[in-house]
C-alpha cells in the first residue's frame, strides 16, 4: 500500500499544493483565540507532506502573527472563508437538504468535523491523486466520517456529471453544492460548463456556493506582498495559477436560468463576525466575491 509520503506528487505542485495552504491557514485557525472556524484534521494533511511538513500549524509559529502577510494576512481570510461556507453547507442540511457535493474537494474535511443532521451524504470530487494522499492521512489517523461519505476522482474541467450519478446522486433531491476555491483558477469555457451542470443537475431547493474574482487584478497587486511572501516562501505562485482571461458572468447566468443570487465581498462577513482580513492598499483579497446561489422554480 502506498503511504501519504508517497502520494505527494498530486499535492506538491501547481494547484494541489494550494490545498495544502489552505490546510495549514485552517490549521492556524483553529488554534487562535478567536478562531473564526476549526478543522483539527488540517495540520495532519500538512505534516504528512514533505513540501509542506515544517509549515506553520499553531498561532505561535508564526513570528509576526497577524501582520505576517501569508498566515496572517491570507490565513485569516481562509479562516473567515471556511467558516462562511461552513455556515451556508449547514443551514442548507438543516433546511432539509440531506445532499452536499464539494467541487474540487481538496483537503476539506467537512465530512469529518460539520455536525451534519442524520441521513446526509457528502460527495467529495477531485483528482485521484489529492484524494488518494487525502484518504492515506486520514486512515492513518482513524478519521470516521459524520456524513456518508463518497469519493468520486474526476476532471472537473470536463464531464463528470454521469460519474457522480453512479456514486449514489440522486438529481431530482435537492443539492447543496460548494466550489470553493476552485473557478480561481479555471478557464472561462470550464466555468460556464461547470455552472451549467450544476444547474442541470440540481432540483429546486438546491444551492451553490462558490467563488470567483470581479475583475483581474492590477500589476501593483500581483506583485503585492501577500502574493510575493507565498511565492518566495511556500514556492506558490497563485497569480500564475490564475486564469487571466475574461470572466463569464456566471451569477447573471443563474440568475437567468431563475435562480435567486447574491454576490458578497469578503469583508460583509469580516464586519458580520467582527474579525477577518480587512482592506488594505493594492489588497490582493479586494476583488474576491463569494456567490451564493439558490435554484428556485
Amino acid at each position: 500500500m502506498r503511504t501519504a509520503a508517497g502520494l505527494t506528487a498530486g499535492v506538491a505542485a501547481g494547484v494541489g499544493r494550494t490545498a495544502l495552504l489552505v490546510a495549514a491557514a485552517r490549521a492556524v485557525e483553529t488554534y487562535r483565540p478567536d478562531a473564526l472556524s476549526q478543522d483539527f484534521f488540517a495540520e495532519h494533511f500538512v505534516r504528512a507532506a514533505p513540501v509542506s511538513a515544517d509549515w506553520p500549524v499553531r498561532p505561535d509559529q508564526v513570528p509576526e502573527g497577524s501582520a505576517d502577510p501569508v498566515w496572517g494576512r491570507l490565513g485569516r481570510y481562509f479562516g473567515l472563508r471556511t467558516r462562511v461556507l461552513d455556515d451556508h453547507l449547514l443551514r442548507s442540511a438543516r433546511a432539509g437538504t440531506r445532499q452536499v457535493v464539494l467541487l474540487g474537494a481538496g483537503l476539506d474535511s467537512r465530512a469529518f468535523r460539520l455536525d451534519w443532521p442524520p441521513g446526509c451524504s457528502v460527495h467529495e470530487i477531485d483528482t485521484g491523486e489529492v484524494l488518494a494522499f487525502k484518504q492515506a492521512v486520514l486512515d492513518r489517523i482513524g478519521a470516521t466520517p459524520v456524513a456518508d461519505r463518497r469519493t468520486l476522482a474526476a476532471d472537473l474541467h470536463g464531464d463528470w456529471a454521469d460519474a457522480l450519478l453512479e456514486t449514489g446522486f440522486d438529481p431530482a433531491a435537492p443539492t447543496a453544492w460548494l466550489a470553493e476555491g476552485l473557478l480561481l483558477y479555471f478557464p472561462a469555457a470550464a466555468e460556464t460548463r461547470l455552472i451549467a451542470t450544476v444547474d442541470r443537475m440540481s432540483a429546486v431547493g438546491s444551492t451553490l456556493a462558490y467563488e470567483i474574482k470581479e475583475v483581474s487584478e492590477s500589476a501593483p497587486v500581483r506583485t503585492g506582498p501577500v502574493y510575493v511572501a507565498v511565492r518566495q516562501r511556500l514556492g506558490i505562485d497563485l497569480p500564475a495559477l490564475f486564469d487571466s482571461d475574461p470572466r463569464p458572468d456566471s451569477a447573471g447566468e443563474l440568475s437567468g436560468r431563475g435562480w435567486t443570487v447574491s454576490v458578497r465581498s469578503p469583508y460583509d462577513f469580516t464586519a458580520l463576525h467582527g474579525r477577518g482580513p480587512r482592506p488594505q492598499p493594492n489588497d490582493a483579497l479586494a476583488v474576491n466575491r463569494w456567490v451564493f446561489a439558490a435554484a428556485a422554480e
